[in-house]
């Protein structure tokens, strides 16, 4: 397992308590550790292992369903629907060319129009349901997107803090936010088959936003994080786990934000292992962005330490996802 100290396990609780002295300390960790993988592990989230179960169990309801019922709500990456297995590889966006990844994922995201038509095509499209075939599905997931959305500002305010930055340093931009919820479904071999030399159920790259928030299950075809051997990583190891927590991994536009004060933490999910071919996981991979066309503008030096050019979210994030898309 990777040293806590690397991947640390990081309690809300006590920012959450009010206490100066407890909320410096903190912010002072969660800096620490975004600066070495860009994870950390986060309980007192407030998020019950219900809540999320249920989420999950309703979700495998869709998955189970024969491919031609599902085919109905097929999309591309970006879409608001159902992602078959192959239309997506994680690792083209960073250039390493692996075959297509092995999951399948329903997506839903942030729906309410802002009235511009260009921005809302995209960004706020109207979310699909299956409502004849899994009908609980939309009541459970919008709770859920719900309450991750007020855990995603609080953890952003503790970024803030961490960087020594006034508390609305990044929530004064999520007054109308993009966010997106992949509920990632990976079955065994006995579904996808025999992986393929370098396939991988997620290849390895960087998440594009601001902050993810993960709620996975412990399997050994799972999660790895790459560590730099120059912070004492061995390279891909498999991440900690704690079925209490959330774990939280920062972005390549948070990245910038920060002048890579904080590193976009590069990871992977596995095939399923020859040890456990039939495993079947399910991941609920909350993205948190930014409002549409937010300008990201580096942190100066000395909290910065590259002068990074402005980026356009928007531009940036849709360029990512059509790298990731497959034919």
């Amino acid at each position: 397992m990777p040293d806590s100290t690397r991947i640390p396990v990081i309690d809300l609780a006590p920012w959450l308590s009010g206490d100066a002295a407890a909320r410096a300390e903190t912010a002072a960790a969660v800096d620490t550790a975004l600066s070495k993988a860009g994870f950390l592990l986060l309980t007192g989230h407030g998020v019950s292992r219900e809540t999320r179960e249920v989420v999950r169990s309703t979700a495998r309801r869709f998955f189970a369903l024969p491919e031609e019922v599902k085919q109905r709500y097929a999309v591309s990456v970006g879409g608001r629907g159902w992602l078959g297995q192959g239309a997506e590889a994680n690792g083209y966006s960073e250039g390493t060319e692996t075959p297509p990844d092995l999951k399948e994922s329903w997506t839903v995201g942030a729906d309410r129009p802002t009235g511009d038509t260009a921005t809302d095509a995209f960004w706020f499209q109207p979310n699909v349901w299956p409502e004849q075939e899994v009908p609980a599905l939309r009541e459970v997931v919008e709770r859920y997107l719900a309450t991750m959305r007020g855990v995603a500002d609080e953890v952003l305010r503790l970024l803030a803090a961490a960087l020594g930055q006034p508390e609305d340093f990044f929530t004064r931009h999520t007054a109308h936010p993009t966010y997106t919820l992949n509920i990632n479904w990976y079955p065994g071999t006995h579904v996808v088959g025999e992986p393929q030399p370098g396939q991988y159920r997620i290849g390895p790259h960087t998440d594009f936003g601001t902050v993810t928030l993960l709620d996975r299950q412990h399997g050994k075809g799972g999660l790895q994080v790459y560590v730099d051997p120059a912070d004492g990583g061995a390279g891909w190891e498999d991440a900690p786990y704690d079925p209490a927590a959330l774990t939280v991994n920062i972005g390549d536009l948070m990245a910038r934000w920060t002048g890579d004060r904080w590193r976009s933490g590069r990871h992977r999910v596995l095939p399923p292992s020859p040890e456990a071919p039939a495993e079947d996981l399910m991941s609920l991979v909350y993205f948190y962005e930014c409002d549409p066309h937010t300008t990201v503008t580096a942190l100066p030096a000395p909290l910065g330490r590259v002068a990074h050019d402005p980026v356009d979210s928007s531009a940036y994030l849709k360029a990512k996802l059509d790298s990731i898309t497959v034919g």
